[in-house]
């Protein structure tokens, strides 16, 4: 029988990173987002991307192994404050296990992505 509090515990936890290249905001996230702690801590590098005046932003999701319906959820939340902060949002890297997701829940339409960083902010500028 598997211990779901010793489950909870081993889960990696999310770690963010963030620079900024011009006028645009990098934000790579390692990990599986998973939760409402990763999605929270997400819209908090957002927002602080917003509060330097940073109105294009990246979401760098090479290194995210899986994404569940709370994360999908973080990333519409992300998208949402950049759009109504009269900003742009977009994605790089993303695995084909999150592209799987983005296509079943139809999120594809909405997110444009990336095959890389570089791409994106070129995409962006």
């Amino acid at each position: 029988m598997i211990n779901f509090i010793s489950l909870i515990t081993r889960r990696k936890k999310m770690r963010f990173k963030d620079k900024i290249k011009g006028d645009v905001g990098i934000i790579t996230l390692k990990g599986n987002l998973m939760g409402m702690p990763e999605t929270e801590e997400l819209q908090g590098e957002v927002k602080a991307m917003l509060g330097q005046n940073i109105k294009k932003v990246v979401l760098d999701l090479g290194g995210v192994s899986w994404v569940n319906s709370v994360g999908i959820g973080g990333i519409m939340a992300a998208h949402t404050t950049m759009v109504n902060r009269e900003g742009k949002l977009c994605l790089a890297n993303v695995s084909e296990k999150v592209h799987n997701v983005l296509i079943i829940t139809q999120l594809q339409k909405i997110f444009n992505t990336y095959n890389s960083v570089d791409e994106a902010i070129e995409s962006l500028c």
